[in-house]
C-alpha cells in the first residue's frame, strides 16, 4: 500500500539526516555533525557530514574560518560510528583515545551563505580483534568540501567492556558522589582565542605558558553528558588556547594538531598545562609551532604539537 505522501503524488528520492546521536557519543543531536555513511569494502569506508555556519562553541575563526576543532570532533565521531555500526561494538563500551593526528587547508575553511557539507574517505589502517570483538581501530581521514581537500586527519583508539573499564578505573570515579574539583576562574578569553570566558578551559596561576585545567563539567559541548573523566576533545581545546596564548594570537587557526594521550585526566585532581614555543629549526617545515604538555600528579598525561602560520599582523 502507498504511504500517506505517495498517494498524494510526493516523491522524496534523498532526504538528510544526522546518523542517531547514540551512534557517536553525543546527548544532544544538535551536537552530532555526521549524516550517512556506507562501506566500501573491509577497510573502507564513505562518510558525509554537515558543518552549520554557527556553532555555540565551535565559533568562526581568524575572519571568517571554520573552527578546525569542529573537524576534530567531526573526525572522532567517526571512530564510535564505525565501532558500533560496522564493527558491532555494544553500546555501553568504553572508547579510549590514544593519539588524533589533524591538518588542515585553511583556504576551504572559510564560512559561506549555507553550511559545509562535507565527504569523507575513512580508511581503517589497523583493525584488532580479540576472538572476534574489536579491541582497537586506528583510522585515516580525508575530509572533502566541493572536491577540494579541506583537511586531513588519523585517529586511533582502544575499546573495553564495562567489567574492563570498572577493573582499571578507581573505584570512587564511578561512584554516583564522584564530584570534579571546584570550578576554577578563566584566564582572559582574547589571551586564548576565545570570545567568551565560559569556553576558556585554561585557568591562571601566575606562570607564563602555565595554568590549571580549568575543568566546567556543566559546559554544554565540552561535557555533552556526564563522564568519570576529562574528554580528549578537552584536552585539544587545552592545546588549542595555550598555543595561542604562547604566540600572542587573539584569533587563532590552528594549521595541524598533533597529540597522543597518556592516561585518563581526571576530574577531582589539578591537571597542570604547560606550553612551549618552537621555532624552525626544532619543528622542520612548520612555520610556527607550540608543544603543550599536561601532567596530572606529577604524571604525564597528553602531549600535542600545534602548528600554524606565521603571524601577518
Amino acid at each position: 500500500m502507498p504511504s500517506p505522501a505517495e498517494q498524494h503524488g510526493f516523491r522524496f528520492p534523498s532526504l538528510t539526516a544526522t546518523v542517531p546521536k547514540e551512534l557517536v557519543h553525543r546527548a544532544s543531536v544538535a551536537e552530532v555533525l555526521l549524516t550517512d555513511w556506507q562501506r566500501v569494502d573491509e577497510a573502507r569506508f564513505s562518510v558525509t557530514a554537515q558543518w552549520p555556519r554557527s556553532h555555540s562553541f565551535f565559533t568562526p575563526v581568524a575572519g571568517g574560518h571554520y573552527d578546525p576543532l569542529i573537524c576534530t570532533e567531526t573526525i572522532r565521531q567517526i571512530g564510535s560510528l564505525l565501532g558500533h555500526a560496522e564493527f558491532a561494538v555494544p553500546f555501553g563500551h568504553h572508547f579510549l583515545l590514544w593519539e588524533l593526528s589533524l591538518t588542515v587547508h585553511p583556504e576551504h575553511l572559510l564560512v559561506r551563505q549555507t553550511p559545509a557539507s562535507l565527504d569523507i574517505d575513512v580508511t581503517c589502517t589497523e583493525i584488532k580483534r580479540r576472538g572476534g570483538s574489536l579491541t582497537g581501530l586506528t583510522y585515516e581521514s580525508v575530509v572533502r568540501r566541493d572536491g577540494h581537500v579541506v583537511a586531513t586527519g588519523r585517529v586511533s583508539y582502544t575499546c573495553t567492556s564495562p567489567a574492563v573499564y570498572k577493573r582499571v578505573r578507581p573505584p570512587h570515579t564511578l561512584r554516583p558522589d564522584h564530584r570534579p574539583l571546584p570550578l576554577t576562574a578563566p584566564t582572559a578569553p582574547q589571551s586564548v582565542g576565545r570570545l567568551s570566558p565560559t569556553d576558556v578551559v585554561l585557568s591562571p596561576i601566575g606562570e607564563a605558558n602555565r595554568w590549571q585545567l580549568r575543568v566546567d563539567t556543566l559546559h554544554p559541548v565540552l561535557f555533552d553528558h556526564p563522564v568519570d573523566h576529562v574528554p580528549g576533545m578537552v584536552l585539544l581545546e587545552a592545546a588549542r588556547q595555550a598555543s595561542a596564548a604562547a604566540l600572542g594570537r587573539s584569533s587563532f587557526l590552528p594549521l595541524g594538531i598533533d597529540s597522543e594521550f597518556k592516561r585518563y585526566v581526571e576530574l577531582d585532581a589539578p591537571c597542570m598545562i604547560d606550553a612551549q614555543r618552537l621555532y624552525q629549526d626544532e619543528m622542520p617545515g612548520a612555520e610556527e609551532a607550540v608543544r603543550v604538555t599536561g601532567y596530572q600528579n606529577g604524571a604525564f598525561v597528553f602531549g600535542a604539537t600545534v602548528t600554524a602560520a606565521s603571524y601577518s599582523g
